[in-house]
């Protein structure tokens, strides 16, 4: 029998083996752990690394000589900067050369700033289209009109030619002008509600120029409430577009609302246009918006061929100027959605700025005013087209606020093809973007002497109408904006009716001539306004 020693010292030696066995056992596993872990990280870092480096690589390829940053922030570039715009950023880009770029996710993007580069652009359909950023594709629908391309666009676009003529813009202003009438009061009322206290009116004015768009756009097929609700979700429209080139749509951002915001859009007007089908197809309907107008031609075309198909032999001159097919409720808002993304951020900054110029210019106003009345002596009588037509000085104002203060800056096309650019020796690669901007070109002082100087008499004894090639306010080329003429007799009409009945007080702060981009730009402040009838004075003035 051992001894409780032996036992004890048996113990000791075998023990020791076991534990030993053990943690062998357990430091392989975890060595091999570790190993297996690292040869995951690794690999994960290598290939992070590879791709930061492809990153960099492809820009610099894709670079070349044009003046941008020497790196890139790995993938997303430049993208936070277009969280919050600065329009100071884009001048130093402007100024920075001819071509410049930058590369945000992946896209490579060309920024075009002089005149003569930009107008290149414009007028080189057979390397570039208009793209927005990626996320219209989605707000608008690829399908839509306005990202077709050649013979597609061009016959697309005769077809809505006829909703622009002058006989037509003449049909739109009665309803036009019972709009302003409408909100002008409403401005009182909000005034009186902040006891004549200056108060932001960017958004206000937003939502007034919606309503005389969809007004004109798309009749009273919508109520007031309806436009109220197209307003709040163009909002929404816009701050998508802030991001720019971002590749998804992620849940409850900006994106997101922006895309669910088009898509009741495109229902509203879908509606709208059914309506219209039906209204246009009674005897004796008269067109009162543009969407009647371009049902009716659609109906015009529809009783042409039924009877070229009947073997009647149709008279020349009862041939409709354009043979339209039918297009569906669906094509219809679509199109109508394309006017109103054009028109109402574009529209929106250009009244704002207007009234923000005139205001601080009283000698400015005061010459609106005695044009206005002197051509149109009964303010209560409807305003017809000759008379904005013969208001030199009131459209040299507005022309001036668009040179001074235009809305667009800049219109993104996607290169469809190796674009050769010999000015710059250089060759934009095909599926980038480039970007011809509009500023340099209409604050050029020698197409505009003093150009940071507002002067609408350059428009009218100056020789600024003579500048035709620096006036990029509009575009140029095969996708020019159609509506250019109804913009501007808009803005004369909302300037002649506002400044006849009514005074404003415009509230300068340090913030009131800086720049905010939302998609079009806007007074920094917000643009502090406050309203009276003439005559009443001006409370927040007193």
């Amino acid at each position: 029998m051992a001894s409780p020693m032996e036992v004890y010292n048996a113990s000791q030696t075998s023990l020791p083996d076991t534990m030993h066995a053990t943690i062998s056992s357990s430091q392989s596993g975890i060595m091999s752990k570790v190993l297996e872990n690292t040869g995951v990280w690794s690999v994960l870092f290598t290939v992070l690394a590879i791709a930061v480096a492809y990153d960099q690589i492809q820009y610099w390829r894709q670079k070349g000589n044009l003046v941008g940053d020497p790196f890139k922030i790995p993938f997303i570039g430049p993208f936070l900067e277009s969280v919050d715009p600065k329009f100071s950023k884009y001048y130093e880009k402007w100024t920075s050369g001819e071509l410049s770029c930058v590369s945000v996710f992946h896209k490579f993007v060309i920024i075009s700033s002089t005149r003569d580069m930009s107008r290149k652009v414009f007028n080189s359909p057979t390397y570039v289209k208009p793209c927005v950023v990626d996320v219209a594709h989605k707000l608008l629908r690829a399908e839509n009109w306005v990202f077709m391309d050649g013979k597609e666009h061009v016959e697309y676009r005769k077809g809505l030619n006829g909703l622009f003529t002058r006989q037509a813009m003449e049909s739109y202003l009665p309803s036009q002008q019972q709009v302003y009438n409408e909100y002008f009061e409403s401005f009182l009322r909000m005034t009186k509600a902040k006891s004549g206290a200056p108060q932001p009116f960017v958004y206000p004015l937003r939502e007034l120029m919606c309503a005389v768009s969809c007004r004109t756009f798309v009749g009273h097929y919508m109520s007031r409430e309806g436009v109220k609700k197209i307003a709040d979700d163009y909002y929404y429209m816009t701050a998508a577009l802030e991001l720019v080139n971002f590749p998804f749509i992620i849940p409850y951002t900006k994106t997101w609302y922006g895309k669910k915001a088009s898509d009741q859009v495109i229902v509203a007007f879908s509606a709208c246009a059914a309506k219209a089908k039906i209204r246009m197809r009674q005897k004796g309907a008269e067109p009162e918006c543009i969407m009647d107008r371009w049902v009716q031609q659609m109906f015009e075309s529809e009783r042409y061929r039924e009877r070229i198909a009947k073997g009647e032999q149709v008279p020349q001159e009862e041939k409709p100027s354009m043979l339209l097919r039918m297009f569906s409720d669906y094509e219809i808002s679509m199109t109508v959605m394309s006017f109103l993304f054009a028109s109402q951020d574009a529209t929106s900054s250009a009244c704002s700025w207007l009234l923000q110029l005139t205001a601080d210019r009283p000698e400015v106003l005061a010459k609106v005013r005695e044009e206005g009345a002197r051509i149109r002596p009964d303010s209560k009588a409807e305003v017809k087209l000759e008379d904005l037509e013969q208001m030199e000085y009131t459209r040299a104002v507005v022309k001036e606020t668009l040179r001074y203060r235009p809305p667009v800056i800049m219109v993104p096309y996607l290169v469809k093809k190796a674009f050769h650019i010999p000015e710059a020796n250089y060759t934009a690669p095909k599926g980038s973007m480039i970007i011809p901007s509009t500023w340099l070109s209409l604050h050029d002082p020698e197409a505009y002497p003093e150009p940071d100087t507002f002067d609408p008499e350059r428009w009218i004894s100056g020789t600024a109408e003579d500048q035709g090639k620096n006036w990029l306010v509009f575009g140029t080329g095969p996708h020019y904006c159609i509506g250019q003429n109804y913009a501007v007799l808009n803005l004369i009409l909302l300037l002649h009716k506002l400044s006849t009945d009514f005074d404003w007080h415009h509230e300068i702060t340090p913030l009131s001539e800086e720049i905010r981009i939302f998609a079009t730009i806007f007074p920094k402040d917000d643009l502090q306004l406050s309203f009276s009838r003439r005559g009443e004075g001006l409370v927040a003035a007193q």
